[in-house]
């Protein structure tokens, strides 16, 4: 049968999707792009903020209009959310939590949604996901941050044993991928019977030949120079994405974060010091409950004073059952609207003085696409986007360019 499949949100659930991917073409079904094409289309969503869950619900109504023959399965962090609420959803046949994706294949045969592949029949395998593979190394969360609903969602911290991990990995090198990501809702808790996250990533190293190795979001509290000087193996990303939220001391206070902004400008001091050639990335959220002007020019300040290579700026989101949904002091939505925009011009200007810095530099990139009329996009190790005219297929493949 014909799957389709579609992402939204953090790279865990592109993880939790592409190992969906792989289950559905091992059992000999088909990976399709259009959900016209499809038998079965299932969404993975994602419920951080409420325009997540309106981009959820309005992609389910869409892949009704578009084929309304079409098996809809919802799972991700929306479904495990509100569950009832995507039941209720005309578009939908099936709800599936976050616990039950690893074995919503055989509950989709158990209701006779999938037919018995035809063996005999050739099966795309081809991936529709991206470039680089995403590695599952961790789930669950027990930080209770106020204005986050992820602990909710995802309530059992567990760590995927070492072993299972270089297996994946070596499967991945394997089935041809440049790179991988090591991804978790919080990787930097990894504790497998004592092996850490420094642990981990140094067995991956010396017993796998994947030529490149990314790391996904990561505290402050959770770099060490330990971890830091595995770098020396070029093949570790010179990228940490580390999450900040605010720039203030008393909203980061407010928040429940487990460090203040002294502590992270050390940290990102020790990164800068350790890694070659370094992308340090973070997460802001602009207009938390009873932030006031000072505090967020106090945070506008901060990040232009650490020159982030990029930020991604959210506006709070109250979601239902977190501390911070009930605070007092919320911010009117043209405020929010405001601290975003002038939070979003810093993020660009930032990232700009980030790129000048590599002009004439040659740095190995990995190409993903072609963005049309014989333009291939790719990522350097530092996560710069490059664009590059080429007649040839670089799809996948690695290699040095001069940065213009």
């Amino acid at each position: 049968m014909k799957i389709a499949l579609e992402t939204l949100g953090c790279k865990l659930n592109q993880a939790e999707t592409e190992t969906l991917a792989r289950q559905f073409t091992q059992a000999g079904h088909e990976l399709v792009a259009r959900t016209e094409d499809a038998d079965i289309y299932i969404l993975n969503t994602c419920t951080v903020t409420h325009t997540a869950d309106s981009k959820s619900r309005h992609l389910l109504r869409q892949a009704r209009r578009r084929n309304p023959t079409v098996r809809i399965v919802v799972t991700g962090c929306y479904a495990d959310r509100a569950p009832l609420d995507m039941a209720k959803l005309e578009a939908v046949d099936l709800v599936s939590g976050n616990e039950g994706k690893a074995t919503l294949l055989a509950r989709l045969e158990e209701k006779g949604y999938l037919r018995n592949a035809d063996s005999s029949l050739p099966v795309n395998t081809k991936s529709t996901l991206r470039t680089r593979s995403f590695v599952k190394i961790q789930d669950g969360c027990r930080h209770y941050c106020a204005y986050c609903i992820v602990p909710y969602v995802r309530r059992i911290e567990k760590s995927t044993p070492p072993d299972e991990v270089i297996k994946q990995v070596k499967q991945r090198v394997t089935d041809g991928y440049q790179e991988v990501v090591l991804t978790g809702t919080r990787i930097g808790a990894y504790d497998s019977n004592g092996l850490q996250l420094k642990d981990l990533i140094e067995r991956i190293l010396s017993e796998t030949d994947i030529p490149r190795l990314r790391l996904s979001s990561l505290q402050p509290q959770e770099i060490s120079l330990e971890l830091l000087e595995l770098g020396r193996d070029n093949r570790l990303c010179p990228h940490f994405h580390l999450s900040l939220q605010s720039g203030s001391d008393s909203v980061l206070k407010r928040m429940r974060r487990r460090y203040t902004t002294g502590e992270y400008e050390k940290t990102v001091a020790l990164i800068r010091a350790t890694v070659p050639k370094v992308a340090v990335t973070t997460d802001t959220i602009v207009g938390f409950p009873c932030e006031t002007d000072e505090e967020f020019r106090d945070s506008l300040d901060f990040c232009r004073r650490l020159n982030f290579a990029r930020i991604h700026v959210f506006p709070f989101s109250p979601r239902s059952g977190t501390e911070a949904a009930q605070m007092p002091g919320q911010i009117p939505e043209k405020v929010k609207k405001e601290r975003t925009r002038l939070m979003l011009a810093l993020a660009e200007e930032s990232l700009r003085h980030f790129r000048e810095q590599f002009a004439g530099e040659e740095l190995d990139v990995l190409w993903e696409k072609q963005t049309g009329q014989g333009v291939w996009s790719g990522v350097t190790g530092n996560y710069l986007r490059v664009y590059k005219k080429d007649s040839r297929d670089l799809s996948n493949e690695l290699s040095p360019v001069k940065l213009d």
